[in-house]
């Protein structure tokens, strides 16, 4: 734990903007960053054995006031969003990124379109 909190604690200083923080079980990590840093942390529940990732997702969207975690959906698809979070909100100040995350978008818009019109 004394490393995770030094490195929470840091995290601003070293120009980190977002965290993101995958857990299972009681999923404690991502709270715990949240609570050592002003970064934001944007936590993704692991899928578990017993209750596949539930427990987790509870555990990290449950956060008290004041602490606030941001949730994303259990296991792998949670991650890719978490991570197209995280490039959304550096978008904002960083234009390359910005034309990069519209390019990824128009992207997925296409093949959607392509699949509807394999349904017809």
């Amino acid at each position: 734990p004394d490393d995770m909190f030094r490195y929470a604690e840091a995290a601003a200083e070293r120009g980190l903007r977002a965290i993101i923080a995958g857990a299972g079980g009681a999923a404690h990590l991502p709270g715990m960053l949240a609570a050592k840093t002003t970064v934001p942390v944007l936590g993704v529940p692991v899928a578990s054995k017993h209750l596949q990732g539930v427990d987790s997702l509870h555990s990290i969207v449950q956060m008290p006031k004041g602490i606030p975690v941001a949730t994303f959906a259990i296991g792998a698809a949670g991650a890719a969003n978490a991570a197209l979070f995280a490039v959304a909100m550096l978008a904002l100040y960083q234009p390359a990124l910005r034309a990069q995350l519209d390019a990824y978008r128009a992207r997925q818009t296409e093949a959607a379109r392509a699949m509807s019109a394999d349904l017809k």
